[in-house]
């Protein structure tokens, strides 16, 4: 079902959620020269936006708000599995008509406003500012943060060590240039403020926009309790270019890999591999330079992956090893199983405890059996292999038909299979069966037989002429 623009749900006041968040993700994003919406560009392999609302999820809050305009249709698709509510900003007049958007006004309790942007942002920092803004009993904050380089933040203005402004960046003094506390455009307040308080904002700018830095000054001239919450420089850091979409991922990366290592796991390069925030790995295994991990995938202890692996959504048990070069997609790899280099497996392959698949081997759709073998250049596709099987090199299952259906072979336990074997599906194959190199096996095979198909051998002796090469040399000096 699609999720409502403004739903009619929220006309009237929610079922008092204590805390709300609204996170802003309208904007167009033009820095990052890109169709996709900003907030939809990957950091560490998953949209920005779901970083920020899984940690809204992890940080308790109840009631996510997303404002969308730019590509809301796309958004709507990525987000709508999260439970989140959507509101429409018609039109880019300022972050305050944002917030407003998303009708404050339905809202009982506490709000945190975010931006979508901010995918550094984690669960924990967000139970900070929510602790401390209930410990202070404050009616609006905004967190700041002290920047080395505060480049086009806009800075925090204090008299006598108590907030009184937010001064942007491009109106800042020289001397309001030096400060190093910015805004970092989180904000929190209570409900009741918004609803009062956003409604007398004015566009009195160049830009004719309402900017929610406005409801600082309202408020302290109103004499609420309105103050900063300080955060860790990292919640600061807003993606608008490639560049900075680049260096969110980077840290991203660092901070999975520091903490895999903090568990157990030796990475030998923390900089140069690429693990994703959902994947799991246990203690003991080894990651070498160069892989990527991806999705739900599941690495057990003292596992072995080598240089320039690729892995998604893939589950390996304990012990195994994956060689070098190596691509492996929603897979499992048994206990002790040893796969590559320059191994594909695809979706649907399950290898067995001990077996062994080697270099230039493709799967597809394939049960492999406990200690089976196919050690190189061989492609198997919608088959069950049995256990203790051994597959020669240059194999193939032709499971593909002229009809454009896909049929599967079965190869019982203890079979040979010599080297450039042609199974042409659906076929069986029975136990402890032999089939002959060079064979294309089109009909089922008993247990324990020999099968061999291949043209007969015949041999025509003298087929090729020699010249006596004595007499020819004679014949050359006579006619000198």
């Amino acid at each position: 079902m699609m999720l409502p623009m403004k739903s009619e749900s929220h006309k009237e006041k929610t079922d008092n959620p204590k805390w709300t968040a609204i996170i802003l993700a309208a904007g167009k994003g033009t820095r990052m020269g890109s169709p996709l919406p900003k907030v939809l560009h990957p950091v560490a392999g998953r949209p920005m936006l779901q970083n920020v609302i899984e940690a809204c999820r992890q940080a308790g809050v109840s009631d996510i708000r997303l404002v969308v305009g730019h590509g809301s249709h796309l958004v709507q698709n990525v987000v709508e599995p999260m439970g989140v509510h959507l509101f429409s900003q018609k039109e880019q007049k300022g972050t305050a008509d944002a917030v407003m958007s998303a009708e404050p006004e339905t809202i009982e309790g506490n709000v945190i406003i975010l931006n979508g942007d901010h995918p550094l942002l984690s669960a924990a920092d967000l139970k900070s500012f929510i602790e401390k803004f209930e410990a202070q009993k404050m009616d609006l904050a905004v967190v700041s943060a002290k920047l080395k380089e505060p480049k086009d933040f806009g800075r925090i203005v204090r008299a006598n060590g108590q907030l009184v402004a937010i001064v942007e960046a491009k109106d800042a003094s020289n001397d309001a240039l030096k400060i190093n506390e910015v805004n970092t455009g989180i904000y929190v307040a209570k409900a009741q403020i918004l609803a009062d308080y956003l409604p007398k904002i004015q566009n009195n700018n160049a830009k004719k926009e309402y900017y929610l830095t406005d409801i600082l000054g309202l408020t302290i001239h109103a004499r609420k309790k309105v103050g900063t919450l300080e955060g860790n420089p990292r919640v600061a850091f807003g993606v608008n270019t490639q560049a900075e979409l680049a260096q969110a991922s980077r840290i991203k990366y660092r901070q999975k890999a520091k903490e895999l290592m903090d568990k157990g796991v030796l990475i030998l390069d923390p900089r140069a591999v690429y693990i994703e925030e959902s994947v799991e790995i246990a203690p003991g295994s080894v990651i070498y330079p160069q892989v990527f991990i991806r999705g739900r995938s599941k690495i057990g202890t003292l596992c072995a992956i080598e240089p320039n692996c690729f892995i998604v959504d893939s589950l390996l048990g304990e012990g195994v090893q994956l060689k070098a070069n190596s691509y492996l997609e929603r897979v499992q790899i048994l206990n002790r199983a040893s796969v590559g280099p320059f191994a594909r497996l695809r979706p649907e392959t399950i290898i067995g405890e001990e077996a062994h698949v080697g270099n230039f081997v493709e799967m597809k759709k394939v049960k492999f059996g406990a200690k089976s073998k196919a050690g190189h250049l061989t492609y198997l596709g919608d088959a069950e292999i049995g256990s203790d099987v051994n597959i020669g090199c240059g194999t193939i299952t032709c499971n593909y038909a002229v009809d454009k259906k896909k049929y599967k072979t079965v190869i019982g336990n203890g079979t040979f299979v010599g080297s450039d074997t042609q199974f042409v599906a659906p076929l069986t194959v029975g136990e402890n069966a032999v089939i002959g190199s060079g064979s294309t096996i089109t009909k089922d095979v008993p247990a324990r037989a020999l099968a061999v198909a291949r043209g007969k051998q015949v041999i025509i002796e003298n087929y090729v002429k020699t010249e006596d090469k004595s007499q020819k040399t004679s014949d050359k000096k006579s006619g000198d």
